[in-house]
């Protein structure tokens, strides 16, 4: 069959991997290397302020706070340099273009990285006029693999689950979208992934379509 609805992550599916952009802020704040991710996922402050983050609970400047403090770098507008080498992939974004064009519904859905001071959506071009529905965590209060995440989704594209293709970098968040009935895919290159979604959604996302 092919599938009428494409739902994509944001960071590490329609951008590069972000372990490289975390490393390229570890260098470019002068950190040990893997200092960032230990801040993120592992200090229990971290972890607990990008959970509230995710959520709507706390705001990007108090996680740009915490951060800063755990990292003993200035706080000011930390979000915005921490994903200043966060850049789209330009494979993924132009399939999802093509495959919107061609009728396919076409959301974004993120745990949200927060929206202010910096919004890392519009930053990269990909804010307005790409989606057929723009999902955020934090917005909701519920974040992925929350299933109620991906209810809400499809209720925006009006489609059932069994219509739409999910793509993710990360494993964990596939399976309870799985449950309701969407298709999943494992994002780990954008290559395959495109060749994937080119066979799941009928030819629309090849270039020369």
């Amino acid at each position: 069959m092919a599938y009428r609805g494409l739902i994509l992550d944001f960071g590490g599916v329609l951008t590069v991997d972000m372990r490289l952009n975390g490393r390229a802020f570890e260098r470019s704040e002068g950190l040990a290397p893997g200092a960032y991710g230990h801040a993120l996922t592992v200090h229990p402050d971290g972890v607990a302020v990008y959970d509230a983050l995710e959520v709507g609970r706390a705001t990007q400047e108090e996680w740009n706070a915490v951060v800063g403090r755990i990292l003993g770098v200035d706080p000011t507008d930390l979000m915005r340099r921490a994903l200043a080498n966060l850049h789209v992939e330009p494979r993924m974004v132009e399939a999802a273009r093509r495959a919107r064009a061609a009728g396919v519904k076409v959301a974004m859905l993120s745990n949200s990285f927060g929206l202010t001071p910096f919004n890392p959506y519009a930053e990269l071009g990909l804010w307005e006029g790409e989606w057929d529905a723009i999902v955020l965590s934090e917005r909701l209060g519920v974040r992925k693999p929350d299933p109620g995440i991906y209810l809400h989704t499809l209720e925006l594209l009006q489609l059932p689950a069994e219509d739409c293709v999910f793509v993710d970098d990360r494993a964990v968040n596939l399976p309870p979208a799985a449950a309701l009935g969407i298709r999943t895919v494992h994002h780990t290159d954008a290559a395959v992934t495109v060749s994937r979604l080119d066979a799941l959604l009928g030819n629309l996302t090849r270039r020369d379509h």
